[in-house]
C-alpha cells in the first residue's frame, strides 16, 4: 500500500542517499504508480517503470502516468527537474500510441493523461462550464501531454455540448443559426434508431458538415456485392473465402475493384479502398484498426450497430458509426463515412 511504501522508503533512506535509492513498482493491486510517487516523496531518486505500463503479471508502474504527474503537478515539479521539455512531454500521447501500433493492439482509451477518454465529458452542464473555464473540469490542459479535449455529443446533449463539439472540430458556425437547432434535433433522432454519436466523433462531424455546409460528393458507390464461399484449397484444405467487387463513380468515371478478405467485411474495405481515382493518394495512409459489432435488440432480425476505429499516416484516429438490421450495410455505412473523413481531414479537392 502506498502509506506502507512511503513509511518503509522513508526508514532505508536514513541510511541509504535517496540517490542510490529506486523503486521497482507492479500493479497487482492497481497502485504501481502512487507506490512509485509515495518512494519519491520518501526519498527515492530513481523510478523504474514502463510505457503503458506494459509488464508481467498486471504490469509495472506507468511511465504515461508518472512522467506528466511529476512534470505537471506542483508537489513534485517544484522540487525536482525530470529532463522532459514541454515539447517532448507534449509527444506523450504519440509514443504511448506508437507502442501499441508496434504491438498491434489498441490502445487503452480510459488511460490517465494519454487516453482517448482522458480529457473527455459529455453532460451538458459539465460542457458548459468547461466552455467558460476548461479548469473546472480538467486537472492539466491536454495539450500539454499531447491529448484534446472532447465534448461527447448523445442524445441526451444539451446546444453547449453541440457547439463545443462543432469548435473543437474547426467548424465555423453562427450561433444564431437555426440549423444548429435541425443538427442536434436530427442527433437525437439518429440515435433513437441505434446511432451512438458520443463514440462515433468522426462520424458526428460529418452529420455536422452536412447539415451546417457541405461535404463535397468526392465520389458515389454505384453498387457493391460480398459473396462468402467456402471451398477446398490446393492443400485439400476446407477454407471460407470473402470477396467483394465494388462499383464507384469518381468524376464522371467509373471504377470497379475487388477484393478478398479474411470475412465480408474485411473483403469490402479491402475492395472500397482499391481505387478510388484521383483520391486514392490522400487515403493511401488509412488503415482500420477496430472493429466492434453490438446488436441493439434480439432476434435474427436485430438491429446492428458497427463501430469502426481509422488511423492515419500520422497516428491520429478516429471512429464512425453505421446502423442497420443487416450488419454489412452497417459495416460500409461506417467504412464510407471512415474513408469521406479522411479525405475532408486531408481538404481533398472536390
Amino acid at each position: 500500500m502506498p502509506y506502507e511504501v512511503e513509511q518503509i522508503v522513508g526508514e532505508v533512506a536514513k541510511h541509504v542517499p535517496g540517490a542510490n535509492l529506486g523503486i521497482h513498482a507492479h500493479n497487482d493491486t492497481e497502485q504501481a504508480v502512487a507506490n512509485s510517487l509515495a518512494a519519491v516523496r520518501a526519498g527515492a531518486r530513481q523510478i523504474q517503470g514502463t510505457l503503458n505500463g506494459l509488464g508481467e503479471r498486471c504490469g509495472n508502474a506507468n511511465l504515461c502516468s508518472l512522467i506528466p504527474t511529476l512534470k505537471l503537478k506542483k508537489e513534485f515539479a517544484e522540487r525536482f527537474d525530470i529532463g522532459v521539455s514541454e515539447a517532448k512531454l507534449a509527444s506523450l500521447v504519440h509514443v504511448s500510441r506508437a507502442l501499441d501500433n508496434m504491438l498491434n493492439r489498441a490502445p487503452d482509451r480510459h488511460a490517465p493523461y494519454v487516453g482517448d477518454s482522458a480529457f473527455t465529458t459529455k453532460a451538458g452542464i459539465h460542457a458548459s462550464a468547461m466552455m467558460k473555464d476548461p479548469a473546472t473540469y480538467e486537472h492539466v490542459a491536454p495539450e500539454t501531454v499531447g491529448n484534446h479535449r472532447k465534448i461527447l455529443v448523445s442524445d441526451q446533449a444539451g446546444r453547449s455540448n453541440v457547439l463545443a463539439e462543432l469548435e473543437r472540430a474547426g467548424i465555423q458556425f453562427r450561433k444564431d443559426d437555426p440549423r444548429l437547432t435541425r443538427l442536434l434535433e436530427e442527433v437525437k433522432e439518429r440515435e433513437a434508431a441505434g446511432f451512438a454519436y458520443e463514440s462515433a466523433d468522426a462520424s458526428f462531424e460529418l452529420l455536422a458538415r452536412r447539415t451546417l455546409g457541405s461535404v463535397p460528393e468526392y465520389f458515389r458507390v454505384e453498387q457493391f456485392d460480398v459473396n462468402v464461399e467456402q471451398r477446398y484449397n490446393a492443400n485439400g484444405q476446407r477454407v471460407t473465402v470473402a470477396m467483394a467487387v465494388v462499383k464507384v463513380s469518381v468524376a464522371g468515371e467509373m471504377l470497379i475493384s475487388a477484393g478478398e478478405g479474411n470475412g465480408p467485411v474485411n473483403a469490402l474495405d479491402v475492395a472500397l479502398r482499391k481505387d478510388l481515382g484521383k483520391y486514392q493518394k490522400f487515403i493511401d495512409g488509412l488503415r482500420l484498426t477496430d472493429y466492434r459489432v453490438r446488436i441493439l435488440n434480439g432476434g435474427t432480425e436485430a438491429i446492428t450497430r458497427v463501430l469502426i476505429e481509422s488511423e492515419d499516416e500520422n497516428g491520429e484516429r478516429w471512429t464512425t458509426i453505421g446502423v442497420s438490421p443487416n450488419i454489412i450495410d452497417a459495416s460500409f455505412q461506417a467504412l464510407m463515412d471512415s474513408v469521406v473523413y479522411k479525405l475532408v481531414k486531408s481538404n481533398a479537392p472536390a
